[in-house]
């Protein structure tokens, strides 16, 4: 499945390419069984985490499942419970969980950024560091997340891409191992409940799709004043927004990837629908944190405060990652979100939803 077209793309206002490598995939899914050829080399990351390098010959013996992810792609950290839980649960049995991390947005090429979020996101399992995208290239991979499933053999026999199908990958990696000689596994599987920003999705009720803020990949920009790329420029808030639709308001430079506050006051407002709003956001360049406050449909959003926000809709900006601003705890509607900005210098990069 070609991950360009596994998503709703909306168009709009700032259209434009595709990055590569592909984009992430949420609900919609593809997978693969059989024999898909012998693992590739472990080639060409910049870094390993909780690990020595590993090779690919030394892994004989062992089933192994290859996860690419990135750290503020939401889709990739969603299944983390799931990776935890097989690593606990069939280390003995022979199965090694390597995380690739290839990364999406240029901070994330960066060695300290990866390492800050693996230990926050406690990742224990070795972790590659595939900033050049070698490792990314010579599985052919095209999705955030991704799993690959290697038998004692050294063959790929299974892929997965996007969220979701957990029975279905366990079930795999049991079959593995007990082509393998593992004796006494369970044949069921288990489903693991996320918490925070782990929370499983509800799909049933997400209508708004990833939206990029910066012109390379912008959908539904709605401001009235056309983008002047690169450049330092006035926006106005859209008078009235559609569903999926967003603006800037406020003195910004958009570049191909990030939309940068230049002074104050600076806001961004979104129309969406779904249950959890995320938005990729890193500090000014001089690493100072920004604070700013969230409002939904007008109002501090109280109870419907995400896991970086409180009650009042305050937060702020002290590293480069996803934030979640909005839980909503009640029925899902259309809403009008909103987060304006108390000192300049923030980097607006992603919306993604859940």
């Amino acid at each position: 499945m070609n991950a360009a077209k596994a998503e709703d793309k909306v168009t709009g206002g700032l259209r434009s390419g595709k990055l590569a490598p592909r984009t992430s995939l949420g609900q919609r899914f593809d997978y693969s069984f059989g024999d898909e050829g012998a693992m590739p080399e472990l080639e060409g990351a910049i870094g390993w985490l909780n690990s020595v390098p590993l090779k690919t010959k030394e892994l004989r013996g062992k089933v192994v499942l290859i996860n690419f992810w990135t750290y503020t792609c939401i889709n990739s950290i969603r299944p983390l419970p799931y990776l935890r839980y097989w690593v606990a649960k069939y280390r003995d049995a022979g199965l090694v969980v390597i995380g690739v991390h290839t990364p999406e947005f240029s901070f994330e090429h960066e060695r300290m950024n990866v390492e800050n979020a693996t230990r926050t996101l406690n990742i224990t399992f070795p972790v590659t560091i595939d900033s050049n995208y070698r490792i990314w290239r010579s599985f052919n991979n095209e999705a955030w997340p991704a799993q690959y499933l290697v038998d004692a053999k050294g063959r790929i026999r299974y892929h997965h891409f996007g969220e979701g199908n957990y029975g279905e990958i366990e079930r795999m990696i049991q079959q593995l191992l007990k082509e393998n000689g593992a004796t006494g596994l369970a044949s069921d599987t288990t489903s693991v409940s996320g918490v925070g920003i782990e929370a499983a999705p509800d799909w049933a009720d997400v209508h708004s799709p990833e939206t990029y803020v910066g012109y390379r990949q912008a959908q539904n920009f709605a401001s009235p004043e056309k983008v002047h790329k690169d450049s330092s420029q006035v926006f106005s808030a859209p008078a009235k927004l559609s569903l999926n639709h967003w603006g800037l308001s406020g003195s910004w430079n958009v570049s191909a990837e990030t939309a940068v506050l230049q002074a104050v006051p600076g806001k961004v407002v979104f129309r969406f629908h779904s249950r959890d709003l995320h938005l990729v956001l890193a500090p000014a360049e001089d690493g100072k944190p920004v604070h700013f406050v969230v409002r939904l449909d007008g109002a501090a959003p109280g109870e419907n405060h995400g896991v970086d926000t409180v009650p009042d809709g305050t937060g702020e900006v002290r590293a480069p990652r996803l934030y979640q601003l909005i839980r909503q705890r009640g029925p899902i509607a259309d809403r009008t979100f909103e987060i304006e900005f108390l000192e300049p210098g923030v980097h607006v990069f992603d919306f993604t939803f859940g």
